[in-house]
């Protein structure tokens, strides 16, 4: 059987790798084949008996298509997740990226007689889909279909659909495989010593300078050298789009991102201007003090993340980080953390914790259906950032226990929410570890580092959708060279960061690294949007005005995949519409900005 069927141990530390042996034994496991077949017969059942029909079905068959429907999308997730998660481990094993292409394609080929099952929801009348609702078996899934209807004006004819379908496989979803295994390959050196992407971005973070400034300039180096591609795979993936927002009928690269997080333009012009009101309020004056701890007039762009001189370099083990975690979720509800508890205790490991050679960059969770589990993905090496990533992700698997009780088809959580429970997560966590410490000092480093964090997710994150929205724009009027995509990212960090961070030669070849750019445009609001919601929603809760806050916090992340942010938001008194929400947000990261000048203050330094 192929090694993905055993927990990979290959850290020092023995940290725990996930075991997928709950989906299948491995890559020669004889059931992956009969899953495809059952998926292929699942999509084929369902165009023979209802395509053409579903103008004139009874309620019960139409209820029954819809279990034929979602059976498919479970098939489809346990083979589509066993594949891609058996990969990103070892994207430098040719075998495991060649074993998901195959996997990709073959779906993708078996899901085609289905294309027309949307399509058609579409096409029934008003009245028809409303009576069709008053079904209470198909009333089950009315988050689904009325999500189908809203892309309606947007929907294509069933040919050209299935053809945008089938070469998904070789356009956008082609390019962004290069990029990943691209990406995976590069080798950095520093010292003589070799690392991967995940290591060189962990060793800016190292206490001394000289390291920090080597690792920056290599990383630099390298993505220079590779930017002819990097830049020609952006360039395709940008067009892919365009033709097709352009064939659906989408007015700016944006609206269909917008559309699928159910943020109205109104919503996310208030967040983007609110943000951008604040950069001297917030990372100007927050990087200006980090200059001073740093003992410099400005700090180098791989600076930004650089411990301070005077804080303490503790590593935290495995072991301890969980325990803080947990005890932190603990702290907030006794219901989270049992949602937490299983990740860690259960009998196959759900998440995959050690760098590895190959292994992709940074840290993710992955939904699964309600039989299985998520998964998170970590690289961790035990900073004090690396405890607070696993909150994050956590949060994200948490939320993804809560929300999938909905059903495979209703739960579709819109980006815009996907990060409230991950970054809300974190903000637990930081509380519990504040709380902690009666030093000043450490007080200080800490709240710095949480600053240092919210920064890079509500500032820095819009500064990298102003860089989407300008190159998604300019690409119109053809490629774009290395040079400007350059040009445009100096741009967005200079007036971000402001003019304490330098931002020149040595870090403007860098975007790249930024995999959202090429995995899914315009994602990167979402960070955000959910950093000020959680903290506009953390104020709320620590100003104890909303009764039995962690109950209705739970219900809201139960509710992600069936109700709207503007809803979910009215139990705690909530607007996102309204810029004072934005702005209640970013003040907290303001507040502790304030904070932070009290101590230096305080302590003289």
């Amino acid at each position: 059987m192929s090694k993905s069927a055993s927990p990979l141990k290959t850290s020092p530390d023995n940290l725990p790798g996930w075991d997928l042996g709950d989906l299948y034994k491995g890559t020669d496991d004889p059931q992956i084949e009969k899953d495809l077949q059952s998926y292929r017969r699942l999509n084929k059942n369902l165009a023979a008996k209802y395509k053409g029909r579903l103008s004139d079905v009874s309620p019960d068959d139409f209820y029954q298509a819809l279990q034929i429907e979602e059976k498919a999308s479970i098939l489809g997730s346990k083979l589509g997740v066993f594949a891609y998660l058996n990969m990103v481990t070892r994207m430098k094993d040719q075998k495991a990226v060649a074993f998901y292409q195959n996997i990709d394609e073959r779906m993708t080929e078996y899901s085609k007689p289905s294309v027309f099952f949307t399509l058609e929801i579409n096409k029934l009348t008003d009245e028809r889909f409303k009576q069709l609702l008053k079904d209470k078996n198909v009333a089950r899934y009315k988050p689904f279909l009325e999500r189908v209807r809203r892309f309606k004006k947007y929907e294509l004819s069933e040919a050209v659909e299935e053809t945008l379908l089938e070469k998904s496989v070789t356009s956008g979803g082609a390019w962004r495989r290069l990029y990943d295994e691209h990406a995976a390959s590069l080798v950095y050196t520093v010292d003589g010593k070799q690392y991967n992407d995940a290591e060189i971005t962990k060793l800016m973070q190292d206490k001394d300078a000289g390291i920090r400034a080597k690792a920056g300039r290599e990383l630099n180096r390298v993505s220079r050298e590779n930017s002819r591609l990097f830049t020609f795979i952006y360039n395709m993936i940008i067009k892919d789009k365009a033709i097709s927002d352009d064939k659906r009928g989408y007015k700016t690269p944006v609206s269909a991102r917008n559309l699928d997080n159910q943020v109205d333009d109104k919503a996310l012009q208030a967040l983007t201007d609110s943000v951008r009101s604040h950069y001297k309020d917030i990372s100007h004056r927050f990087y200006k003090l980090k200059a001073k701890w740093l003992g410099v007039k400005k700090i180098q762009y791989w600076d930004r993340n650089a411990p301070l001189p005077f804080e303490a370099d503790k590593h935290y083990d495995w072991d301890e980080s969980v325990k803080i975690v947990l005890e932190a979720y603990q702290k907030f509800s006794p219901e989270l953390r049992k949602l937490a508890e299983p990740f860690f205790n259960s009998q196959h490991s759900w998440i995959d914790v050690p760098p590895r050679d190959g292994k992709r960059s940074g840290a993710f969770a992955m939904p699964m259906p309600a039989q299985y589990h998520p998964y998170l993905m970590l690289n961790f090496v035990g900073k004090q950032n690396d405890v607070l990533t696993l909150a994050h992700e956590l949060g994200h698997g948490c939320h993804m226990r809560l929300s999938i009780k909905q059903g495979e088809l209703n739960d579709d959580t819109p980006i815009s929410l996907a990060e409230v429970a991950s970054v809300f997560g974190e903000m637990i966590t930081f509380q519990s570890l504040l709380s902690r410490l009666d030093d000043d000092k450490a007080k200080l480093c800490l709240i710095a580092s949480k600053v240092n964090d919210m920064i890079n997710t509500s500032i820095r994150q819009i500064a990298f959708h102003f860089f989407e929205t300008k190159a998604h724009a300019e690409r119109k009027n053809g490629e774009l060279s290395a040079e400007r995509l350059e040009e445009i990212w100096l741009e967005v960090m200079r007036e971000s960061l402001g003019d304490y961070v330098i931002v020149d030669d040595d870090s403007r070849a860098i975007w790249p690294i930024v995999s959202h750019f090429f995995h899914s445009p315009f994602y990167v609001y979402a960070y955000s949007f959910a950093d000020c919601l959680v903290n506009s929603l953390y104020q709320v809760y620590q100003e104890g005005g909303v009764s039995d806050f962690q109950k209705k916090y739970l219900r809201m992340l139960s509710e992600t995949g069936v109700k709207k942010y503007d809803e979910l938001l009215k139990p705690f008194g909530l607007d996102a519409k309204s810029p004072q929400f934005w702005n209640k947000g970013l003040s907290l990261i303001s507040h502790y900005i304030d904070e932070l000048e009290r101590l230096d203050k305080k302590l003289g330094l």
